[in-house]
């Protein structure tokens, strides 16, 4: 069994139907993408996964455990952390501030200082309001929040969105060392090359439809799959 099987999920905004049976799963250990265009739907699987909207339908298992339509605050307990393409990083309270609140509920957790050994310039603005930091230093902010819980697996929401090129090459390689470490990911990213560096294997989403699963070697084989899902 894998760490995360999704069967059948269907979502719907009001009266919208937005994902139509979408059926993936994540191995433990493993860096899974999931690519489409914008408004393919990847970021309401990630939030239908987390429990911020509730699936009409389908099965979300997380380590053998059944959590579709669960709330959020549970399925973080069961190990899920998703990691928000907003951020929501608390501007008011500083860096350490927004990491000891993040772990306030988790039980065993990473202490502070593996997460400062992760993100050294966390380290150095942890006295720095949130509202203080830049984009990529909101990012990492965002990314350790979740560690601190030490989830079973973590879900990145469009993480290398809008940050300079050398930020971008700087989180890559934090998440690369990661997922060398063991953690399971899930990312939606448009910055498919930046998700290639990361994934192990690849989904591709297109108008709410599970259309490709392959994995990364046969994407970087055959790139014309990509091309003619997402234009590439």
């Amino acid at each position: 069994m894998s760490l995360l099987e999704v069967n059948a999920l269907n979502t719907y905004y009001g009266d919208s139907h937005i994902l139509f049976d979408v059926t993936l799963r994540v191995d433990a250990r493993e860096v899974v993408a999931l690519l489409g265009r914008n408004g393919a739907g990847k970021s309401t699987t990630l939030k239908s996964l987390m429990g911020i909207v509730a699936p009409r339908s389908g099965s979300i298992v997380l380590d053998g455990a059944e959590i579709a339509g669960r709330k959020a605050h549970v399925v973080a307990q069961a190990g899920m952390q998703l990691v928000p393409e907003d951020r929501r990083v608390f501007g008011s309270l500083n860096v350490e501030e927004n990491l000891v609140l993040a772990g306030l509920t988790a039980r065993g957790g990473w202490p502070l200082g593996r997460i400062y050994e992760m993100f050294p310039r966390l380290r150095e603005r942890r006295a720095s309001r949130g509202t203080d930091l830049s984009g990529g230093e909101q990012q990492m902010l965002a990314i350790a929040r979740g560690l601190i819980r030490d989830p079973k697996i973590l879900l990145l929401d469009e993480p290398f969105e809008g940050l300079a090129p050398i930020i971008v090459r700087d989180l890559l390689a934090t998440c690369r060392a990661l997922a060398d470490a063991g953690q399971t990911i899930l990312v939606v990213e448009q910055n498919i090359s930046a998700a290639m560096t990361l994934a192990d294997r690849v989904y591709i989403l297109n108008n709410g439809h599970m259309v490709e699963e392959l994995s990364a070697q046969a994407v970087r084989d055959a790139p014309q799959v990509l091309h003619r899902h997402l234009g590439v």
